[in-house]
């Protein structure tokens, strides 16, 4: 079923939009969890509640990409979770590690200080993003999107862990010095 028809069915109240939900993005939503919680059990949760948040939020919200839409879901409740199990502690997982990674360009404020300056960062980031080569991209994303090991990553694409450590490495410095320059 394609994606509008299943946001379709979402607006109509209709339950069988979890079921179609369930059978295209499943997989790729335990994936997103799973390499966040490295559990899954959790991950399997994790997903559960996001069909059920989705339930919750179209309407009103109508997603032209559900498997963004849904990802974003999966990703934030995984997080979420993940720091609830970890509050005392660091774990395993790969969580920490991207997070110290990217904590040397964006660094957050606990503080409520400014939406629009979150979304402004949010802006520069994705401009970031489209201009990187696809390859880089692709690498970044499975990194500190999906938050895959190095070594998954590296076995993906064909290449060194030591190679994908170093195009991390030189594309974090690149975001670094342009979020510098405009001043975050």
């Amino acid at each position: 079923m394609e994606d509008n028809q299943i946001v379709d069915l979402y607006w109509q109240r209709n339950e069988y939009a979890i079921h179609e939900t369930t059978t295209k993005y499943e997989k790729y939503l335990h994936s997103i969890s799973y390499h966040i919680l490295s559990n899954h059990e959790d991950a399997e949760e994790c997903v559960n509640d996001t069909y059920t948040h989705a339930w919750q939020s179209i309407p009103p919200h109508r997603p032209s990409i559900l498997s963004t839409f849904l990802g974003k879901i999966t990703r934030r409740i995984s997080i979420d979770l993940w720091r609830k199990k970890n509050a005392a502690r660091r774990g395993g997982g790969e969580l920490p590690l991207v997070l110290d990674e990217l904590e040397e360009c964006v660094s957050g404020n606990e503080d409520v200080e400014s939406e629009i300056e979150r979304q402004e960062l949010q802006k520069k980031i994705n401009a970031f993003l489209t201009e990187l080569p696809h390859l880089e991209r692709q690498i970044f994303m499975c990194r500190y999107w999906y938050m895959h090991s190095i070594s998954d990553i590296a076995k993906q694409f064909h290449y060194s862990e030591s190679k994908i450590k170093s195009m991390l490495f030189r594309t974090r410095k690149k975001l670094r010095t342009i979020l510098e320059k405009e001043g975050y």
